[in-house]
C-alpha cells in the first residue's frame, strides 16, 4: 500500500468509529461533520488536530469550506433508516431518510473520487428500500459514478459482534473496475469472553475465567436506541436472551466491572444476578482500542458506542477504497 495518505470528509462522524478505521486504511480528516455536542466533544479528545464542525448535514454548504472540494473519499456513517422509508415523504417526516439523500446530494458540491456509506443490511437487500436505492443510483449514474451495494459483517473483521451492515462504494469514472469487497479474515472468531476476559478481572473478579468461558460466543448486534427517550441496554428482546446464555444482563449497563465480592451463577436466570457490561466494555465489543474515551453520563456514552461503526470495518473498507484508487 503507498505511504501517501489520503484526504477524506466525513459525514455524521458521531464516536469516529469509522473515521478511526478509515485513518488506519491512509485517509486524512480535511473535516468532521457532527451535530452531537457530546459527539464533538468525544472526537476532539481523542483526535485533537482532526478539525471538527458541529453542524447539521442538511444545512451543510460546502462552499464555505474549500478544503473539502476534491477529496478523496466522502464518508458517511448515517442514522439508520427506518424499514417503511420512501424517497417520496415530506422533510421531517422521516430525518435518517433526509440525512441520506443528503449525503448522495453533497456528492454534486464536493465531487469525491470515491463515496462510502453505511448503514442497516436491509438497505442492501429489502425490497422496501427499492425506492431509495433508485435515487441514490439515478444520482449517481448522472454523476458518472459507477457503485456496489454490498452487506458486511463486523465478525468477519475481527470485531468479537455479529453485526451485518449495509454498504454502498461508489467511484468515479472507471476506478470501480478495480474495486474488491474485503475478504474475510482468517483465523478463529473472537469471543465475548476472549474480548472481556481482561476487563472482567480488573477489579479481582475471581470468578471471570469461568464466566469467559460460557461466554463463548461473538456478541449480538449492539444497538445505541433513541437519543429522545430510555436508558442504555444491550439490544431488543432476542439480544437479550442471546446475552443472557452468555450470563449477561442485556437491560442495562453497569458503572464498573465486577468486584471481588461479586458471586455469579452460570444457573441464574434472574437477570438481576447477572453481569452486567460497563460502556468501555461496549466499546470494546466495537473494536474501539482501549484508550479511545466517550464524553458524556453513560447513557450518552453508550449512544455514543452502539450506533458507532466498528472501525475494523471503517478500516477494511477504506483499504479496499484505496487499493482501487491507486490502481485508477
Amino acid at each position: 500500500m503507498s505511504t501517501e495518505r489520503l484526504t477524506s470528509l466525513e459525514i455524521c462522524a458521531g464516536a469516529g468509529g469509522l473515521a478511526l478505521g478509515l485513518e488506519q486504511a491512509g485517509f486524512e480528516p480535511q473535516l468532521l461533520l457532527e451535530n452531537r455536542p457530546v459527539a464533538c466533544t468525544t472526537l476532539t479528545a481523542n483526535r485533537p488536530n482532526w478539525p471538527v464542525l458541529q453542524h447539521d448535514l442538511i444545512d451543510f454548504d460546502p462552499v464555505h469550506h474549500k478544503q473539502v472540494y476534491d477529496v478523496d473519499l466522502l464518508s458517511a456513517g448515517l442514522p439508520r433508516v427506518q424499514a417503511a422509508a420512501t424517497v417520496h415523504r415530506t422533510r421531517g417526516s422521516d430525518i435518517e431518510l433526509e440525512l441520506l439523500k443528503a449525503a448522495v446530494m453533497l456528492v454534486h458540491g464536493v465531487r469525491p473520487r470515491a463515496l462510502l456509506i453505511e448503514n442497516v443490511p436491509a438497505l442492501v437487500t429489502k425490497d422496501e428500500y427499492a425506492p431509495i436505492r433508485d435515487f441514490v443510483e439515478q444520482e449517481l449514474h448522472h454523476l458518472e459514478y459507477r457503485f456496489e451495494w454490498f452487506v458486511i459483517n463486523a465478525m468477519d473483521h475481527g470485531v468479537p459482534q455479529d453485526r451485518k451492515q449495509g454498504v454502498l462504494v461508489a467511484l468515479a469514472g472507471d476506478a470501480m473496475a478495480a474495486f474488491k469487497q474485503p475478504a474475510p479474515l482468517l483465523g478463529e472468531t473472537i469471543t465475548v469472553g476472549d474480548a472481556l476476559r481482561e476487563s472482567m478481572a480488573s477489579r479481582g473478579w475471581p470468578q471471570a475465567d469461568e464466566w469467559a468461558a460460557q461466554a463463548n460466543r461473538v456478541a449480538p448486534t449492539l444497538v445505541g436506541g433513541s437519543w429522545e427517550r430510555g436508558g442504555a441496554d444491550l439490544g431488543p428482546t432476542g439480544s437479550k436472551r442471546i446475552w443472557a446464555k452468555m450470563g449477561v444482563n442485556g437491560g442495562t449497563v453497569a458503572n464498573e466491572v465486577p468486584g471481588p465480592e461479586f458471586r455469579w451463577d452460570p444457573a441464574e436466570t434472574d437477570p438481576r444476578k447477572m453481569v452486567r457490561l460497563t460502556v468501555r466494555q461496549a466499546a470494546l465489543l466495537q473494536g474501539f482500542p482501549a484508550d479511545w474515551t466517550f464524553a458524556g453520563r453513560k447513557t450518552a456514552s453508550y449512544r455514543q458506542v452502539g450506533n458507532a461503526s466498528p472501525p475494523a470495518v471503517g478500516k477494511a473498507l477504506g483499504t479496499a477504497i484505496r487499493d482501487a484508487l491507486n490502481a485508477g
